[in-house]
């Protein structure tokens, strides 16, 4: 599970990458708004940790570009200020819930956790395309009715296409999200996975858009 940090106290910022990483999170840190908007264009992100007070005074900038955008993934405003007013005000501009600086690590990742199981409820437990479905719940693969037995790194790795079918996802996306896959350390690490899923379900599953990345079609024949 991918996070972003963006917060300019770096000793804060250290012992939350620290704290969150031992429990499983993936982080990646900026400093400034500015630096948030650029990581959120180019990568994939489960949850943003956002300060509200940056240097460059772009933290209410982030909130509002993602909101205007559409983007529904989950905003924890962090924040000295402890008055109704800005409460109600990152409440009502989008944020999903703030914490009061200083705080307890334990319970950041006690939030985060709250916040990722309300946003799973707003997902499909089972994804499907054509003859492949995958259930999130169970951990579990079928094709055309037959059970599938996937790797850990297969199976992450089939559920971003299935959640993201149609659209096209670059080489550094996809090893931006396989860091922490053990042993994972090859260049042809991802082709090696994608090798195996044409494999074991569809040879035409993911389909290569040469000098750009993968994607998996919605209308794969049934």
């Amino acid at each position: 599970m991918r996070l972003l940090l963006v917060e300019d106290d770096k000793l804060l910022a250290q012992g939350i990458v620290t704290a969150l990483s031992k429990v499983g999170y993936q982080l990646e840190h900026c400093q400034t708004g500015n630096q948030a908007l650029q990581a959120i264009n180019h990568s994939e992100f489960d949850l943003i940790i956002l300060d509200l007070g940056l240097p460059d005074g772009f933290a209410k900038t982030v909130l509002d570009k993602l909101r205007s955008q559409k983007h529904t993934l989950p905003v924890l405003v962090l924040t000295a200020l402890d008055q109704l007013e800005t409460k109600l005000s990152l409440l009502n501009a989008g944020a999903d819930d703030y914490m009061i600086k200083p705080f307890d690590v334990r319970e950041l990742e006690a939030r985060i956790r709250v916040l990722m199981r309300r946003q799973s409820t707003r997902r499909h437990d089972v994804l499907t395309v054509g003859k492949v479905s995958l259930d999130l719940a169970n951990h579990s693969c079928d094709f055309a009715g037959q059970a599938v037995n996937l790797t850990r790194r297969e199976f992450l790795l089939l559920q971003d296409f299935l959640q993201h079918k149609d659209q096209i996802l670059t080489r550094q996306h996809l090893e931006e999200l396989s860091v922490g896959w053990d042993g994972d350390n090859e260049s042809n690490a991802i082709e090696v996975h994608i090798h195996n899923l044409r494999k074991k379900l569809q040879p035409e599953l993911i389909k290569t858009v040469r000098g750009v990345g993968y994607l998996l079609p919605s209308n794969l024949s049934e």
